[in-house]
């Protein structure tokens, strides 16, 4: 039956984060902002919704190693996996803005949680603010920084006309579905971590981190096979800096989050700063600001060694 949870779960946190994105971008529409910043907050917010929810799950039902695992294994999937086997797909072409402001910020944001959670072996409701508030900084400059209106591909224009009757019913949808499917997911993955024998600490960090990560892959995949738009690197980094700043943020806020796991600071945030870090040569070495194939297969091949080493150890 926890298997069945879990899956159920899954499904809702999909179904509830497309209407909670749907919902977000048309309402936004109604308030005029332009489509340029509703693509770099509303969609970002909306689509760290599923996260956020199990995160906040977790740590209110007394699981506060899932609540921070599956942002580390989140962040790690979206480099190791996502990243990696999208390039395996189609090279990626890396923006300047790679290195001159989205890998700086998301290296600061994990440099910062480690330090947060080293310090007194949690993440307090001061931090928290630290964290959302430095997430609110960086969205500021990110929409400065863009002088011109940008196509953004998640944003659907036939959602500027749809009633307020219908962006309710989505809302209404969307926050059901992410609540449950949260709930189901979490109390889910419990009952296999005991039944596998396994710490919460390794399910957050690989079963809930990969679920809460395979629509962006499947998005991103599917896109790369199709050629229909640019795969961007600073959409991938974009969210590994909302997980940390929105999901851990805004769940510290509401309830402090103790490290009672001893592997999350010896090893698992290690790897999240391991898979960070070697962006910056991955991206300039050996060709420069391409994210090859080969290059895919080693991230891709790194992630497997992490996966290994958690199951065994």
């Amino acid at each position: 039956m926890s298997i069945l949870w879990v899956a159920l779960g899954f499904i809702l946190l999909v179904v509830g984060g497309e209407f909670l994105v749907r919902s977000s971008v048309a309402l936004s529409f109604k308030f005029n902002i332009s489509k340029m910043v509703i693509g770099m907050t509303v969609v970002s917010f909306a689509t760290s919704a599923p996260e956020l929810l199990v995160s906040l799950q977790a740590a209110l039902s007394g699981s506060p190693a899932i609540a921070i695992n599956n942002v580390i294994g989140s962040n790690i999937a979206n480099i190791g996996l996502v990243l990696g086997i999208t390039s395996l797909v189609t090279v990626i072409d890396v923006d300047k803005s790679f290195y001159k402001l989205n890998w700086p910020v998301m290296m600061l944001f994990s440099m910062l949680l480690f330090y947060f959670l080293k310090n007194d072996y949690q993440l307090s409701a001061l931090e928290g603010i630290v964290l959302f508030g430095g997430l609110i900084l960086f969205l500021v400059v990110l929409v400065k920084s863009t002088k011109k209106e940008i196509e953004v591909d998640e944003v659907d224009d036939s959602l500027a006309v749809v009633s307020n009757f219908k962006i309710f019913i989505w809302l209404l949808i969307g926050a059901s579905a992410l609540y449950f499917g949260s709930e189901w997911l979490v109390e889910g993955s419990k009952e296999i971590a005991v039944s596998m024998g396994v710490s919460e600490a390794v399910i957050g960090v690989s079963l809930i981190a990969i679920g809460t990560s395979v629509p962006e892959m499947a998005a991103s995949v599917i896109a790369a096979v199709k050629q229909e738009k640019a795969i961007s690197l600073g959409n991938l980094i974009g969210s590994n800096i909302f997980n940390i700043g929105s999901v851990l943020g805004l769940t510290a806020i509401i309830k402090p989050i103790p490290v009672t796991a001893p592997e999350i600071l010896s090893t698992d945030i290690f790897w999240m700063l391991g898979f960070a870090a070697v962006l910056v040569p991955l991206v300039f070495l050996p060709s420069r600001l391409k994210i090859t194939r080969l290059k895919g297969f080693a991230l891709v091949a790194a992630y497997g060694v992490f996966m290994f080493l958690i199951f065994t150890k």
